[in-house]
């Protein structure tokens, strides 16, 4: 197993949270890097995470830098102190580094939003739905490739299943129920999986119907990981040509409002589980 040629997005938002501390404080790298005793050079390595960034630096800096948001402090540092590999290291060889970003910033979210207007969310995916949606793929995966992805969905969707798992509110359009993505069978055992873990404590599954509803959408699959302080958050915007992982402050809010918005005209939990059921009956 090679490692990764750059830290993972999780790591990555050390140094990002760094330099916008450094910013609001009013300092050039040039300027942090004396107060530190160090190069601006190597200020620029830890504002990059190139060699990670520790629990102390951190703290160090957010001294220098007068910040007084100490949750945040404390939540970049604890990012620092992580030690050990997550399960998603296991498929660093075989799968794109985003997708191993997605699970991990999956695994530490301390709740999870997500909307879906054509297929069903990931998490909520059965396997054979799964392959369904991955046979399509331009250009096409190969039959090991696969499986490879069908192997790390089903891991990643153990977190919702855990002792404390966090919150998750899936806002799926009607649309996506009707899509036979693998045949009817597939569909309709997709359906009743869905209407089965809709009834877990920690799972909201809300449809929007087809009933002339206006919001707020591009067609892209949105989801939102809240992390352990707001500051922290990130989305991720999955396009046609890759997923985009999203943390200025004004498109976190942005998006915050469009799944607010979309979750405004959704029907109900019950209401939303009882469609699910007359369309998976129908199929």
């Amino acid at each position: 197993m090679t490692p990764r040629s750059t830290p993972s997005a999780r790591r990555l938002r050390i140094g990002v949270e760094l330099r916008r501390m450094r910013e609001r404080a009013g300092m050039t790298a040039a300027q942090a890097a004396r107060a530190l005793g160090t190069t601006q050079g190597q200020m620029s390595n830890i504002e990059a995470n190139r060699f990670g960034v520790s629990a102390d630096r951190v703290r160090t800096l957010a001294l220098i830098y007068d910040c007084t948001d100490q949750p945040l402090v404390d939540a970049l540092a604890d990012i620092g102190a992580e030690r050990g590999r997550g399960w998603w290291e296991e498929y660093r060889d075989t799968l794109p580094p985003r997708l191993l970003d997605l699970a991990e910033l999956e695994h530490h979210a301390t709740a999870l939003r997500v909307t879906q207007v054509i297929n069903i969310p990931g998490l909520l995916q059965t396997p054979e739905h799964a392959r369904a949606l991955f046979r399509e793929a331009v250009p096409a995966l190969r039959p090991h490739e696969i499986e490879y992805r069908i192997s790390h969905r089903v891991k990643r969707q153990a977190l919702l299943h855990r002792d404390q798992p966090p919150p998750y509110t899936a806002i799926v359009h009607e649309a996506a129920l009707r899509m036979q993505f693998g045949g009817r069978e597939v569909a309709k055992a997709q359906l009743k999986h869905l209407a089965e873990v809709s009834e877990y404590a920690h799972i909201s599954v809300l449809v929007i119907p087809f009933d002339g509803t206006s919001f707020p959408t591009t067609g892209h699959a949105v989801d939102y990981f809240h992390g352990a302080v707001p500051t922290l958050d990130t989305v991720e915007v999955d396009t046609a040509h890759g997923s985009e992982l999203v943390d200025a402050a004004g498109q976190l809010e942005k998006y915050r409002l469009i799944l607010d918005r979309m979750e405004a005209v959704t029907l109900k939990p019950a209401a939303s589980r009882d469609l699910i059921h007359r369309i998976a009956r129908d199929t």
